[in-house]
Parts: C-alpha cells; sequence; structure tokens
C-alpha cells in the first residue's frame, strides 16, 4: 500500500509551535511543512521539509490583499508538486487558501482548532469548519461552537 503523503501547514508562531507538536505522529508519513518565512521558521530547513510563504500580517489591509493573493497562487504550486493525500493545519489565515485547494482536489482536510481559543472561534476556522473532513477542538467547551468537531484534547 501506498504511504500517505501529508502537507502540514501554519502561521508562524503559536500556530506552528502547535503543528510542531505533532511530530511523533507525521514522522511517521513523508510529510511537508508550509508556513511564513521568518528568522524562525528559515532554521526549520535544517530538520524538516518546509516551504516558505510570505509573512501576511493584517494589520496592513491593502499590503496584505497582495501578500495573501501571492500566497494563493504559491499555495497552489506547492500542493501541485506535492500532491498530498491530507492537508492538516492549526490555522491561520496563510492555512485557508490550502485547506480550499485540497477540497478542489478532493483531498482530505484536517483542521486543529487554536489551543489559545477556549471560548470563541477564530475566522480561519470558521471559514475552514465547513469544508474540513476532520475537525478538532482542544477545548470542550468548543464543541457548542463547533458541533460536528471532535475534542481531541490538549496537543501540548
Amino acid at each position: 500500500m501506498k504511504q500517505k503523503k501529508l502537507l502540514l501547514i501554519s502561521s508562524i508562531g503559536g500556530h506552528l509551535t502547535q503543528l510542531l507538536q505533532l511530530e511523533t505522529m507525521f514522522k511517521n508519513y513523508k510529510y511537508h511543512i508550509v508556513t511564513e518565512k521568518s528568522a524562525i521558521t528559515k532554521e526549520l530547513k535544517n530538520k524538516y521539509p518546509v516551504s516558505l510563504l510570505l509573512y501576511g500580517a493584517r494589520n496592513y489591509p491593502f499590503r496584505y490583499i497582495f501578500k495573501f493573493s501571492y500566497n494563493t497562487m504559491k499555495s497552489l504550486c506547492i500542493f501541485l508538486r506535492y500532491r498530498p493525500d491530507v492537508v492538516i493545519t492549526t490555522g491561520a489565515h496563510t492555512a485557508v487558501p490550502m485547506c480550499y485547494i485540497a477540497k478542489l482536489f478532493r483531498k482530505k482536510v484536517i483542521f486543529i482548532e487554536s489551543f489559545a481559543k477556549s471560548t470563541s472561534p477564530t475566522l480561519s476556522g470558521r471559514l475552514v469548519y465547513p469544508i474540513s473532513d476532520l475537525f478538532i477542538v482542544q477545548w470542550e467547551s468548543m464543541k457548542e461552537i463547533y458541533p460536528k468537531a471532535i475534542y481531541g484534547g490538549s496537543i501540548y
């Protein structure tokens, strides 16, 4: 049987920290990580197979539109290059286009809602929830917001 290919994607910071907590799981598969370019993520290339997108903070809306558009096109190129069976994300905005691209190609999407959100949803969670094949929350209280979600406990 062919080994499944995973594409793991997240924004930098806490989202990436949570994604890397899954290392014991994703090391068992053929995988590729996608995140935003920064001084910290450049060092990830020494340990993992990584592709970097532009850092796209939303505090500059005009610039963000162009960076988001560029990252969406680059995400499509990355997806076509690696052809994953499953996209796994811990969010945020960087990951949303990749999740929709995966669904366009009839691939599985697994979204893990942020540990930091115990009472309200993230924007990326709200956008990906309708298309996700598996939606995992880290707080039981979040099942009220995402009724079809699975409570997975803390990722830490």
